[in-house]
């Protein structure tokens, strides 16, 4: 009996070891995962953002130069026309009777100034001959002079009147596509006034205004990148194409137009944009950065969660206090606190507690 009592005792004790082990094991793979991220350095500069409108790089507003009632109106939101197409007339039915007047004038002044000069050519082949006095040649020479200047008077008169009339008129003064109307037919509509707006540009463009602090250092050619709200998800790639030297009337702000590169058709004319510039540090120095998802905060100031490894797989948390810098889209810079090399934990932070064992699988 005794050996028997031996050996269940050591297969008790085996199995109790055995059942130890697994706990150990167990406990191990308890230890929570954590997602993490190493502290590096990077060339990041200052990124500022600012908020902008697309439109066309050539927008033409198009109105009369006279007042009257619309009788043609050949216009449609998104409507491309061509050059030379008519778009809009107006009733100038006055300017036309003037018109008219005036080529009737026209033509009398012709035919005064044809006998005019018949008559002073007759006269100064008579006066030669001796067959007409001194004064007749001056007066035939006078009536011609007088002839010709009321005739010069109507031609400008005819070309003044012509160009009232076209004052009525709209013409398409380039190729394009009609971006907004404001009118619709037989309304008065007054001179001045914007009855549509034709693109004529070839690229769209994002017009803002940038504040005296960064104005000087945006350069023309500078890239820059453009995102639209209305457009989720999709970034546009862009460079300066104007800056103005002088502030926008009725604002603080000194204007600034961006050329879109690329595809751009699903960009419209009135959507908001906003707008990335990426400034050069002074010094051109890189710096340290740590990203946004590992920064915490409390009473003492800013935090993160370094992550000591104890090995390959597991690491022991340790709350860190430190310095921030400026924001970047890829994190805050770090002004003292931290090294480069060490890593942080990226995700949880309200979970996660000093000392605390994580795995990092």
């Amino acid at each position: 009996m005794k050996p028997l009592y031996i050996l269940a005792l050591s297969l008790f004790l085996f199995a109790f070891g055995s059942c130890g082990n697994g706990n150990e094991k167990q406990k191990q793979k308890r230890y929570r995962p954590v997602k993490f991220q190493e502290v590096s350095y990077s060339g990041i500069g200052q990124v500022r953002s600012f908020n902008g409108t697309a439109r066309s790089d050539k927008e033409i507003n198009l109105s009369f130069r006279t007042s009257g009632i619309l009788t043609v109106l050949n216009i449609a939101n998104g409507q491309s026309v061509k050059k030379g197409d008519l778009l809009a007339r107006i009733d100038n039915s006055e300017a036309q009777l003037s018109l008219e007047q005036s080529i009737s004038a026209l033509s009398s002044a012709k035919a005064n100034l044809n006998t005019a000069t018949s008559t002073l050519d007759r006269t100064r082949t008579l006066f030669e001959k001796g067959s007409a006095s001194l004064s007749d040649y001056e007066n035939a020479k006078s009536s011609y002079a007088s002839a010709k200047a009321n005739y010069e008077s109507s031609k400008r008169s005819v070309e003044i009147q012509q160009k009232q009339v076209g004052y009525g008129i709209i013409y398409s003064p380039s190729n394009g596509v009609i971006a907004a109307k404001n009118v619709e037919n037989n309304e008065n509509v007054s001179a001045g006034q914007i009855i549509a707006i034709l693109n004529a540009g070839s690229f769209m463009e994002v017009s803002l205004g940038l504040p005296e602090n960064v104005i000087n250092r945006v350069l023309q050619g500078m890239e820059v990148t453009a995102t639209f709200p209305a457009l989720q998800g999709k970034e546009f790639q862009g460079v300066v194409n104007e800056v103005s030297p002088s502030i926008s009337e009725g604002s603080a702000t000194y204007p600034v137009r961006i050329k879109l590169l690329g595809e751009t058709s699903e960009v419209k004319s009135g959507m908001a944009a906003h707008i990335k510039f990426k400034f050069a540090e002074a010094n051109n120095s890189e710096s340290l950065i740590v990203p946004i998802s590992a920064v915490g905060e409390d009473s003492k100031g800013n935090f993160v969660f370094i992550i000591e490894k104890e090995n390959e797989n597991i690491g022991v948390i340790k709350k860190q206090h430190f310095k921030v810098g400026v924001l970047s889209p890829i994190g805050f810079e770090v002004k003292s606190g931290l090294k480069a090399g060490q890593i942080v934990a990226t995700a949880g932070l309200q979970t996660l507690l000093d000392g605390q064992k994580v795995s990092l699988k």
